[in-house]
């Protein structure tokens, strides 16, 4: 019997972030052998001085005949990161039970604490994202409507559609990211009827602001829209036909850094601007950090055409968080929100003003953070982060769940599975969960079935990308069987499914650009697309899906099964990774419940075949 489990609701009352003033309930089942004369519950809030506080926990009664429970209720009246274990008064002396992983407390000598996450009673967030699904599009390689590009710069190359996105700095003669496919903004729009049809709700559109690369992470002008994709009436034209599909859209927001050809640095005098490289006495001067002007300063990760700009410089954040900033006109123009590039290198002060910002123009509006790693707990900047606390970031890129999903379904690892879904679980605020941005590939990474079913690229040049870029057939086979379970469980764990333009297709890729490349329209994996768009119906017909707890019910080897309970409906997944057949025990309660996939409970029992798997739904 376990002393302590944080993850289980018969030691801890609740299985997340609670919320100031909120109770939560916590037990520990002792040994009577431990003679336990006085337990305490000792917990730390980072970031005070004061000392640990300890608080008594009260005797409660026998567990059966060897073991007895002691038990309290905690709340805290402030948000912050609190870190915890126990301590029992015994007559050989003071027993520290501490977490030694999964969630598990046990006796230990280390030092290893448990987090308990507090955040901010009044921190809410949109809930038009609750159980819908996210589809990421890289603008430039979606799809061209055929309006005709004028004024194009000499620098652009322009590209026939479908072929491959150049990778060798011979092709680009010098100047990166140059090559263009002439995807645009009213060639998504004439796509809403495709996007429909998968269940999507919400769009993000990596960015489209003016800039001079096809990725656009180097913007030059943040007040227009770059001239390939469009101008500001295409956007509001597709943010209104958007919403006649109850779709909506997300804009990428770059601001931790400009493009050095930008109107605001201005260093090849392309803008009739006077730019912080141009002359001290510009506006934009104090944006930037210079270490000798003008040729020396500070880039974003040493990339010189990436000026990195002081985000707590007034004069930036009044330009960008304004009564008229660049967050409010997009707002205004028909969007549903912003996913932040690099968050986790914007200062507190930026992020505050930001967050201030868009939920004044729009209450219901969406902040994304990208942060690769558990946000609760990221440390930057040389302090704790407080994005999800309640006064800045709505949610985040759920990395640490692409990497649980993509390791499960490739090695079937089953308890690393678990263990990464409960930790962020446990972590993060409920209402954060529900939104999560979870994904199994972007444009940053490679191309989710190439991941499952190819070489690892870890290390490797874009010589070798390049000539290992497309599957064999077998692999390729191999790949869309693992992209089923892949995507089977990504649009069922908490959180909002992300699916990058072209993975429900099938389509292949290394890391960028190969992962960028246009979308196959008329190469299509159909038995992959129609499983897609039937993961989008099954999703959003499931309320379970919207807001519905977590609960691992089996987990040995390579299978797994989990519940999500909402008050409306229940929902049972259960996966089989291993290479044989395997009985997986849930409970009798599964019996006769519908069978949404091809295996059904019986017993209490569902028998799955090899890479097999189901999902049972019950009222």
């Amino acid at each position: 019997m376990l002393i302590f489990n944080s993850r289980d609701k018969a030691y801890k009352s609740i299985i997340s972030a609670i919320a100031t003033d909120e109770k939560c309930k916590f037990r520990i089942i002792v040994p009577r052998d431990c003679r336990c004369s006085r337990a305490t519950l000792a917990i730390t809030k980072e970031g005070e001085q004061e000392s640990t506080a300890y608080y008594g926990m009260f005797w409660a009664g026998m567990c059966g005949e060897c073991h007895e429970y002691w038990e309290l209720h905690f709340y805290a009246t402030t948000p912050g990161l609190y870190f915890y274990h126990f301590e029992l008064d015994t007559p050989w002396g003071k027993s520290y039970i501490r977490n030694v992983g999964g969630g598990k407390g046990d006796f230990s000598a280390g030092n290893a604490e448990f987090q308990q996450t507090v955040y901010d009673k009044n921190f809410k967030t949109p809930e038009f994202l609750k159980g819908g699904i996210i589809y990421q599009i890289f603008p430039d390689r979606f799809y061209n409507s055929g309006v005709e590009k004028k004024n194009v710069p000499k620098s652009r190359v322009m590209r026939k559609w479908g072929a491959e996105p150049y990778w060798d700095e011979k092709q680009m003669n010098g100047i990166w990211n140059n090559d263009y496919f002439g995807g645009d903004l009213p060639g998504i729009e004439k796509k809403l009827p495709y996007i429909a049809e998968l269940g999507v709700t919400c769009i993000y559109i990596n960015p489209i602001f003016e800039a001079h690369s096809n990725h656009r992470y180097d913007t030059a002008d943040y007040e227009k829209i770059d001239s390939l994709l469009g101008n500001e009436d295409d956007l509001r034209r597709l943010c209104k036909a958007a919403q006649r599909y109850g779709i909506s859209i997300v804009l990428d927001g770059v601001f931790s850094h400009t493009g050095c050809d930008s109107k605001y640095f201005n260093m090849y005098s392309h803008y009739n601007s006077l730019g912080a490289y141009n002359s001290k006495e510009s506006k934009y001067y104090s944006w930037y950090k210079f270490i000798e002007w003008p040729d020396e300063y500070h880039a974003w990760w040493g990339i010189k055409l990436l000026p990195e700009v002081i985000e707590e410089d007034e004069n930036y954040r009044d330009y960008v968080c304004g009564r008229d900033g660049i967050l409010r006109k997009w707002l205004r123009c028909g969007i549903s929100g912003w996913r932040l590039d690099v968050a986790d290198e914007l200062p507190d002060i930026f992020l505050d003003d930001l967050r201030k910002a868009v939920k004044e123009e729009n209450k219901d509006a969406v902040i994304i953070g990208e942060v690769w790693e558990d946000a609760t707990n990221k440390f930057a900047y040389g302090e704790r982060r407080r994005y999800l606390l309640g006064g800045q970031l709505d949610s985040v890129m759920n990395y640490p769940f692409a990497e649980a999903v993509l390791n499960f379904v490739r090695y079937g690892h089953a308890s690393c599975f678990a263990d990464s879904i409960m930790s962020i679980v446990e972590n993060y605020p409920p209402q954060v969960l529900n939104i999560l941005m979870n994904h199994i590939g972007t444009h940053d990474t490679q191309r989710a079935i190439t991941r499952l079913a190819g070489p690892d690229c870890r290390g490797k040049s874009r010589q070798w990308q390049h000539m290992n870029n497309k599957l064999c057939e077998y692999d390729y086979l191999r790949g869309i069987s693992m992209m089923k379970m892949a995507s089977l469980i990504q649009f069922t764990l908490p959180g909002v499914p992300s699916v990058y333009y072209g993975d429900e297709i099938g389509m292949e890729g290394m890391k960028d650009p190969f992962n960028r490349a246009c979308m196959q329209w008329n190469n299509q994996n159909r038995e992959l697309l129609q499983w897609y768009k039937r993961l989008g119906q099954m999703r959003r017909g499931l309320k379970a899906f919207k807001d519905g707890e977590i609960s691992f019910v089996y987990c040995e080897n390579s299978a797994v099964a989990y519940e999500r309970n909402s008050g409306e409906n229940s929902v049972l997944v259960a996966i089989n990774n291993n290479d044989m057949p395997v009985k997986i025990y849930v409970d009798r309660k599964w019996d006769n419940s519908y069978c949404h996939l091809d295996y059904n409970c019986n017993g209490g029992v569902i028998t799955l075949p090899p890479h097999r798997y189901t999902m049972l739904s019950r009222q």
